[in-house]
């Protein structure tokens, strides 16, 4: 659909111009009210807007501004990370999307996974052609946020110490347990003192179970290794924890050191792949 600018009322031009000072290029019909003081045909003047290619509604009463160098055809579309933060409040982006933010993937999710306290009506919608996927965690899970820019507008996205604690929690929602030990892999200057912090607030036990088998299996060089992974066996819950438990295997053997069903092919952990 393209721009029609001749069509224009004052009244519309009036309202972008508006909205574009105040940098809002997305913004909600309470805002449109307060510009038209209440008046009653402000649903239909912001459908005209749509009609005309200047509006994107992203979902029920928030509206995206279509910049201008979209062009005739509207080949443009919003950042999927700033996207995010004004679809959910409180929001970060997590999970396998923050894995290939901070270069611990090479794999590139489908999905724009997004973390917050708040539930969504729906925990996966797609907008503008990108697909979301909300998680909600518990207030206490919700910490070591980065704060990230795009062009002037802000998101927050989990650090890399809480991104791969998260990725332990919920490997079904990283693409796996292998693809997070590539993970650790990958980033051979994590804070370790953030990680024991973040194991603390973090309060899982199988997250440790999990940490503590894959970095005592890859052998991942850490500091002060044997003491610090004493410490975490000291922690160590009670019952045995599934490796992955979004695969499908069934475990083969029990890691009684880390308490664990190991129900994924050992080899990738042996030959550090």
């Amino acid at each position: 659909m393209s721009k029609n600018t001749t069509s224009l009322s004052s009244e519309e031009a009036d309202l972008l111009l508006s909205l574009a000072r105040e940098d809002k290029n997305i913004f909600t019909i309470q805002d449109a009210y307060r510009h038209w003081k209440d008046d009653p045909n402000t649903p239909f003047r912001l459908r005209n807007l749509e009609v005309k290619g200047w509006l994107e509604r992203l979902e029920r009463g928030k509206y995206l501004i279509v910049p201008f160098e979209a062009g005739p055809e509207r080949q443009w579309t919003e950042d999927a990370y700033v996207l995010a933060s004004y679809l959910i409040h409180p929001s970060a982006v997590g999970y396998w999307s923050a894995l290939h933010h901070w270069n611990m993937t090479e794999q590139v999710p489908r999905v724009t996974y997004v973390q917050s306290t708040a539930r969504k009506f729906t925990s996966r919608k797609e907008v503008l052609g990108i697909r979301f996927r909300f998680v909600k965690v518990a207030p206490r899970k919700f910490f070591g946020l980065h704060r990230q820019h795009v062009d002037h507008k802000r998101y927050y996205v989990t650090d890399r110490e809480k991104t791969l604690l998260d990725c332990l929690d919920r490997p079904d929602l990283a693409g796996g347990i292998l693809e997070v030990s590539k993970g650790f892999l990958a980033s051979p200057n994590l804070d370790w003192k953030r990680i024991d912090e973040y194991l603390e607030r973090f309060g899982s036990g199988a997250v440790v179970k999990r940490l503590g088998f894959l970095v005592d299996s890859m052998q991942v060089d850490i500091p002060d290794r044997e003491n610090r992974l004493k410490r975490w066996q000291s922690r160590l819950t009670a019952g045995l924890s599934k490796l992955d438990p979004s695969s499908p295997r069934q475990p083969h053997r029990i890691e009684t050191r880390w308490r664990v069903r190991v129900n994924v092919d050992e080899e990738f952990f042996r030959s550090g792949a």
